[in-house]
């Protein structure tokens, strides 16, 4: 089972975040097999950290639950919430296969949060840019709760516009790099 899990960092926290970098890196390295994308997001400075992504293939929703709230930066109090979806990856990619690369562009992260009524989600006809693309579920995957997309586009407004504002009832687009240990 695919799981989408972004950490959302706690104002002021990057000083907790940095003191426990590698407890960050020695978790997430035990998960490496499984991740399917992850990455930081910033704010709109572009410099300062406000959340992290882990997309990841995990064998239940109590395994999902496990690595999103034993994660050191969580425990430690850095984020101030969690969203964690079931997810399926509709391109059945990692980033790591993503043809673009890893250095080249600007990269976002989408979340469309559903309205009320459900839909059919399709992959936008242009896959080239999308580096992650899939519908966020409910625990038992059988309803569709939104998407979240990571993709490389010139600026924030072109990110966006990957989902159809009319299906959603509310677009966020934060700026996203390529993770791992630097």
């Amino acid at each position: 089972m695919e799981f989408f899990c972004y950490h959302r960092d706690r104002p002021g926290s990057l000083p907790l975040r940095e003191k426990l970098g590698e407890e960050h890196w020695s978790y997430m390295d035990r998960y490496a097999e499984e991740l399917i994308a992850r990455g930081p997001t910033f704010a709109d400075d572009g410099e300062t950290p406000s959340g992290s992504v882990h997309i990841v293939d995990l064998p239940d929703p109590a395994a999902a639950r496990a690595f999103a709230f034993d994660e050191p930066n969580h425990q430690a109090g850095a984020y101030r919430d969690v969203l964690l979806r079931r997810w399926r990856n509709m391109l059945g990619r990692t980033m790591w296969d993503f043809p673009g690369g890893r250095t080249v562009g600007d990269r976002y992260l989408v979340i469309g949060l559903a309205p009320e009524q459900s839909a059919e989600l399709a992959v936008p006809p242009d896959r080239d840019e999308l580096i992650a693309f899939g519908p966020l579920l409910s625990d038992d995957g059988a309803t569709w709760l939104g998407t979240a997309v990571l993709l490389r586009a010139p600026d924030p407004e072109t990110a966006r516009d990957v989902l159809s504002p009319g299906r959603y009832a509310d677009i966020e687009v934060h700026d996203w790099e390529f993770g791992g240990r630097r």
